[in-house]
């Protein structure tokens, strides 16, 4: 992870070898998922508009700015790169926020996504790995979530990520664009190294809120609900490592290149953990006082979803190696405590 390369060098020949395209590499799911295929020998293009990804995090490939809505730079950039497939990161991802503004989120989500496939179709591009999400089940039917139970998202970011789902499954029909859609539940963590980790401005996601408090950045943690059919009444959620997720990205790269099938694979420890229960281990792991307080819920929260990933370690031989929240909460200490303004040095 000590390779990487300025913004601005000439995208002519940059890419010799065919390269794996990944969307939002700047982001934080996306930078971790970068830095082990970069640790793979793989050649990796990144594509992110910087509005919510960070450039110093990517450490490794290819990085240019630019931004999935503007029809001429797709085009542009894949007559001067060669791409061999593409791993979508690139999406708003605030369900709060995709209540209260759903077109921002349909512009982006899936606007973006369909001018990514027309720009592939039209370089010959057939395999696309697809960040997806536990928000597609909405409330759920069964506890675990299987790929097979129903998608009825109740938030528009939830029927963003779903509507995508759908078009991808009518481009392989149609031009045998193949895909994986990975919809993985809570991510959460950080880079072992410390280097790369969760960096959201404004942050919404709650472990890293929960640090913030710890460190000192913040002087609460707000708990939205208090009253759900739980067993403390706050929601349920199944929490997942990075880099686990950056693993189970690269194993469905490596599926679409031995396999002529797309399929959908949930990604989860199988696991839920409260609310309150994770602020009572991240006090556990970095023994400061957290300072958490009951409010109304949100729009668009289901009150548990916790995955099935048997399909997904049987089918892609995934297997999550930070299985532990405590684990999972003290890598993102780590980046935390040391980084507690983020990427904002």
């Amino acid at each position: 992870m000590d390779n990487y390369l300025q913004v601005g060098e000439d995208l002519k020949g940059a890419c010799l070898r065919m390269a794996v395209l990944v969307t939002g590499g700047a982001g934080y799911i996306g930078s971790h998922t970068v830095a082990e295929l970069i640790e793979k020998g793989e050649d990796v293009v990144i594509i992110d508009s910087l509005e919510k990804g960070h450039k110093e995090a990517v450490f490794g490939g290819k990085l240019v700015v630019g931004d999935l809505r503007d029809t001429e730079f797709l085009k542009n950039f894949f007559k001067e790169n060669n791409i061999e497939a593409v791993i979508h990161f690139a999406a708003y991802i605030e369900a709060g926020e995709s209540v209260v503004d759903p077109l921002k989120h349909y512009n982006n989500n899936v606007i973006s996504t369909l001018n990514l496939l027309t720009a592939m179709k039209e370089a010959g591009v057939k395999k696309i790995v697809f960040s997806s999400t536990a928000a597609t089940y909405g409330e759920p039917q069964n506890i675990p979530i299987c790929e097979d139970d129903r998608t009825l998202p109740i938030n528009p970011y939830g029927e963003t990520k779903l509507a995508v789902e759908k078009a991808l499954k009518w481009a392989d029909n149609a031009y045998g664009i193949k895909h994986v859609a990975l919809r993985y539940f809570n991510a959460a963590g950080a880079h072992v190294s410390g280097k790369i980790g969760e960096g959201h401005s404004p942050e919404t996601h709650l472990i890293p809120i929960v640090l913030q408090v710890a460190s000192g950045k913040r002087d609460e943690i707000k708990l939205f609900g208090n009253d759900y059919d739980t067993p403390d009444g706050s929601c349920v959620r199944d929490y997942i490592h990075v880099t686990d997720l950056a693993q189970a990205h690269i194993l469905a790269l490596e599926y679409l290149r031995k396999n002529s099938e797309s399929n959908v694979f949930n990604l989860g420890n199988g696991r839920g953990f409260s609310n309150k229960q994770v602020v009572e281990i991240a006090r556990q792991v970095t023994g400061r006082e957290i300072k958490a307080v009951d409010a109304p819920r949100r729009p668009g929260d289901p009150a548990v979803l916790v995955a099935s990933s048997k399909k997904a370690m049987e089918i892609l031989g995934w297997k999550p190696k930070y299985t532990e929240l405590s684990t999972i909460i003290e890598t993102a200490w780590n980046w935390h405590k040391n980084n507690p303004d983020g990427f904002n040095k």
